[in-house]
């Protein structure tokens, strides 16, 4: 019997949703029914370009798994899909060799629309009232119909994870989360390299302002200096929120207790009250004590203390 102190994690998968979004993300928005990918046979046309897709957006559900555990003992593990068809019938060794429940959902409606999302909430708030020592539940998935599980399991007194592909999650699902982690920012997760579109699909996609201009940039010569100069500010852009982000964080506990110095952990911990979505690692940190030595310009930092303390750099 598991002791009154210890954690214990529920994970929910919404299988289609994290899929079909890593292809897209690794591929371009859409890509994933535009190829027809979920009832692609990989197996039997290997080498093409559809399979090369497919293979290169592979989710590795174990560093998934892996995280999760990092918050307790994982005592409910469940994924929703369609199990039928290739894509997913693929991960099936994969989830059950990692004890995962695999739940059956065939599509209902012409859109291929399975059910998950309400399947999946009806067995949180099931499983939150029937294991009262659950602590954690850990949602994968981005659709915004999820905050509403989300918003109840911490009204139940939960501890809510989520986790998401970066560019298709909902910022209010992150939000309603008491912390929310990017899929490509779990360790052992190889950061997604974006398909770039070829000169043809370029010109059949170009309708909006937007996709003309990404289709000359594609077209120009110094397309690729000026593709990373807008990676570099966007990098930089993060970087700055992230900042602001800590300042405001002990600002905060500042004004709460009146202590210029502050523990690291304890601005960590509202740093991810106030935005989940925060991740070190997402900007390229180790640590978040990294994090906080690269923003030496407005904090000080003392490492030789037993809290690690951190404080607002004094202004001359």
């Amino acid at each position: 019997m598991a002791e009154p102190t210890d954690t214990r994690v529920a994970v929910y998968i919404d299988f289609d949703n994290i899929v079909i979004s890593r292809y897209d993300q690794k591929s371009r928005r859409g890509q994933f029914h535009k190829d027809d990918a979920r009832s692609y046979d990989a197996k039997a046309n290997a080498g093409t370009e559809i399979a090369t897709r497919l293979r290169n957006a592979t989710v590795d559900l174990g560093a998934v798994l892996d995280f999760a555990s990092s918050f307790g003992t994982i005592a409910i593990s469940r994924a929703y899909a369609d199990w039928s068809v290739p894509v997913n019938a693929s991960y099936r060794n994969q989830l059950i060799e990692r004890a995962v429940d695999l739940v059956q959902l065939f599509p209902v409606v012409a859109s291929l629309k399975n059910g998950a999302d309400i399947r999946l909430a009806v067995d949180v708030v099931e499983d939150l009232f029937r294991l009262p020592d659950l602590t954690h539940v850990v949602i994968v998935a981005g659709d915004s119909d999820y905050i509403a599980i989300a918003q109840r399991s911490k009204q139940l007194g939960r501890y809510v994870v989520g986790i998401g592909v970066a560019g298709a999650t909902s910022k209010a699902l992150a939000a309603a989360c008491n912390e929310f982690a990017d899929y490509d920012a779990l360790p052992g997760v190889r950061p997604a390299v974006v398909e770039q579109p070829t000169e043809s699909e370029t010109d059949a996609e170009a309708g909006t302002d937007a996709e003309t201009e990404a289709g000359a940039e594609e077209q120009a010569p110094d397309a690729a200096p000026a593709r990373r100069t807008r990676r570099a500010g966007r990098a930089r852009s993060e970087s700055d929120a992230a900042t602001d982000l800590l300042v405001r964080a002990l600002r905060l506990a500042q004004a709460k207790n009146d202590d210029d110095w502050q523990s690291s952990s304890a601005i960590k911990n509202q740093m991810l009250r106030m935005d989940p979505t925060f991740q070190e690692r997402a900007l390229g940190h180790k640590s978040f004590t990294e994090f906080i030595t690269s923003a030496d310009a407005v904090v000080e930092f003392d490492a030789d203390h037993p809290l690690r303390r951190i404080r607002l750099r004094q202004q001359e």
